[in-house]
């Protein structure tokens, strides 16, 4: 097509006008004229200021399927003017040859193209390219309010789902802790009620939301009178661990009330377990007490040591070495036995009570000051206690269970042995043989 041309455009309003005219007649619309118009101004500007003319030309270039075109806006300026590089424009351009620079303009699809009553008037086109602006900004406006009021409501729904959704999961932590509690209520064995004797056990779990573990204890009287204690510290963690302390515990009891001696007990058991689950290990420290007598007895498989304090706060550790249930030559390497005088207390454990600082050295030493700091409390506080002491600045967390013996100042009277909640969960092995 034969292209459309302009004279020599010496000021802006000529420009201006030229630019509506061709906009005009190909049926841009108007927020695309005022986009062509201000493009065109801002490249003519330098020319026309410095009294140099620009020249126009237009062409419409082939149409498509649907009527179409391209309208092909030249500004002609001279070379030594146009600068090297197109500033930013509302309308993009290009530069092509000496003093040229060029807007494809896509035109609307026939019919669509606006129906013009008469002759373009300057004025009046250009109060309508600042109404076009006007009705984009504001329509741009309320399309950011819009979003912005939209971005509202879903930041409160997602802050209402979270809120619910952290409400669902402290019903699920609870729900879960008490299904924990009723499991440790029947894996505790019941009380007993034994003369002359003070028991008490403390526990508690490295997590409070973790699964039961390998911590667990048993007490039981045998048929002579005497009562066996039984604590056990299963490797692992979980519901697994708990089996494996669960399957020693049980083999312990088997053999002890079917009368087998205190100093082949860990080598029997680990014998038995070996055949039940060959994976399960497991460190033992098995107690026999006459509360008659006093005279307690201690077996040991790699578990650490029972602490003694007695009355007059003189304490020692009980050393009986042996290796533990699953380790290799199972077995305590002999009994030991002391007498227990009224007043006197023993504390038997797991080692998350006195490694909670990863020093066990550190640790027992801080065991035997803080039996001796409540030694003379009530029963059923001082395991707690203890624990709380114990566990004033924790560096490794693991589960504890602490379970006291104290045979009372006035030996003879009628006592009631209680556990305290939640006395089985998994731990890490102690001291081996």
């Amino acid at each position: 097509m034969t292209p459309l041309a302009t004279a020599l455009l010496r000021n802006l309003t000529d420009v201006r006008r030229a630019v509506r005219r061709l906009a005009h007649e190909h049926g841009l619309p108007v927020e695309q004229r005022a986009r062509l118009v201000l493009s065109v101004t801002l490249i003519a500007r330098r020319e026309t200021e410095a009294g140099r003319g620009v020249r126009l030309t237009a062409v419409v270039g082939p149409h498509g399927r649907t009527g179409s075109g391209t309208l092909t806006v030249t500004l002609h300026t001279q070379p030594a003017a146009r600068p090297a590089a197109l500033p930013q424009l509302p309308l993009p351009a290009q530069p092509v040859g000496d003093g040229h620079t060029v807007w494809h303009v896509p035109l609307p699809p026939t019919g669509e193209q606006p129906v013009h009553s008469g002759p373009l008037d300057d004025e009046d086109a250009a109060e309508e390219e600042l109404r076009a602006v006007l009705d984009r900004a504001d329509s741009l406006s309320a399309d950011h309010r819009r979003l912005t009021h939209e971005l509202d409501e879903t930041n409160s729904g997602v802050l209402a789902l979270y809120v619910e959704l952290e409400e669902r999961d402290e019903q699920l932590r609870g729900a879960h802790g008490r299904i924990l509690r009723e499991l440790e209520d029947a894996l505790r064995p019941p009380p007993l009620n034994v003369p002359g004797l003070e028991l008490s056990v403390h526990y508690a779990p490295a997590d409070t939301h973790a699964p039961t573990g390998g911590d667990l204890y048993d007490w039981f009287t045998l048929p002579d009178g005497t009562v066996h204690i039984t604590v056990v510290d299963a490797l692992g963690h979980g519901v697994r661990s708990t089996r494996g302390a669960l399957i020693v515990t049980h083999a312990v009891r088997t053999l002890a009330l079917d009368g087998q001696p205190l100093d082949t007990l860990v080598e029997r058991t680990g014998q038995i377990v070996s055949g039940v689950d060959a994976e399960v290990m497991a460190t033992v420290l098995l107690a026999r007490l006459n509360p008659a007598t006093g005279e307690l007895s201690l077996a040991n498989g790699s578990h650490p040591p029972a602490l003694l304090v007695r009355r007059d706060g003189t304490a020692e550790y009980l050393e009986a070495r042996g290796r533990g249930v699953g380790f290799p030559l199972p077995g305590s390497e002999r009994t030991l036995s002391t007498r227990l005088a009224p007043g006197d207390l023993t504390v038997l454990y797991t080692d998350g009570l006195t490694e909670s600082r990863r020093d066990p050295v550190e640790g027992e030493a801080r065991l035997v000051a803080a039996a001796r700091e409540h030694r003379g409390e009530p029963i059923g506080d001082v395991p707690g206690a203890v624990a709380r002491d114990m566990h004033s600045v924790v560096l490794h967390r693991d589960d504890t269970l602490a379970l006291v013996i104290r045979m009372p100042a006035g030996a003879g009277a009628y006592r009631r042995v209680t556990g305290a909640p939640g006395s089985h969960r998994c731990g890490r092995s102690g001291r081996s043989g």
